[in-house]
């Protein structure tokens, strides 16, 4: 299995880059936010890579960071989900916020991907959810169940993982306060900082 490149790059597609090893050069697709880190034409570039077999195609795919590659794994294990179809959720969202939309449930934010419809949104919930909590991008477990909406709105706001789990606690444990109000309250977080 190649579980690494190491080498030189050649050539930049919409979604591949042809990496030079040793004279050897291999096409690896990867997600958009890989390829914007690669640099330039002739600079080395490292990937961790997952090399797919099946018996009518062999595909090499890369990533920046190891995360990115583990949620990559834990997606093509759904039922019925392709890698092609897994490099665009990478694409269409960042690892941190794709991990966090599975891992709260937001199966509406996952249908938004193109390609991804609700019936498939819920299959990789359901098969990927407990997978993905105990991972690197679960909040701590009472956030999540109390304020999972908020900490999704959060990061679909474009906030981190880290800071929309620190901004969860200027939200006062109130359960009368509505969702709207919570999103206030944690915006009102980053606003003194």
């Amino acid at each position: 299995m190649i579980a690494s490149l190491k080498g030189e790059l050649v050539t930049l597609g919409a979604d591949w880059a042809i990496v030079d090893v040793n004279g050897i050069g291999f096409k690896v697709f990867m997600p958009t936010s890989t390829l914007s880190t690669l640099g330039r034409k002739g600079e080395e570039v490292e990937l961790h890579t997952h090399l797919h077999l099946r018996e009518d195609n062999v595909a090499l795919y890369g990533f920046a960071a190891p995360e990115e590659l583990g949620l990559f794994q834990n997606l093509i294990s759904v039922t019925r989900l392709g890698p092609k179809l897994a490099l665009a959720m990478l694409s269409a969202m960042s690892a941190e916020k794709l991990a966090m939309t599975i891992a709260t449930g937001n199966a509406d934010l996952l249908a938004e991907i193109p390609g991804i419809g609700k019936k498939t949104a819920n299959r990789i919930i359901l098969e990927l959810k407990e997978k993905i909590g105990a991972g690197w991008a679960a909040p701590p477990t009472e956030l999540a169940e109390e304020n999972a909406d908020v900490l999704s709105a959060l990061v679909s706001l474009g906030y981190s993982v880290r800071e929309a789990t620190r901004a969860l606690t200027a939200i006062p444990p109130d359960p009368a306060l509505t969702l709207e109000e919570k999103i206030k309250l944690a915006l009102g977080f980053f606003a003194t900082k």
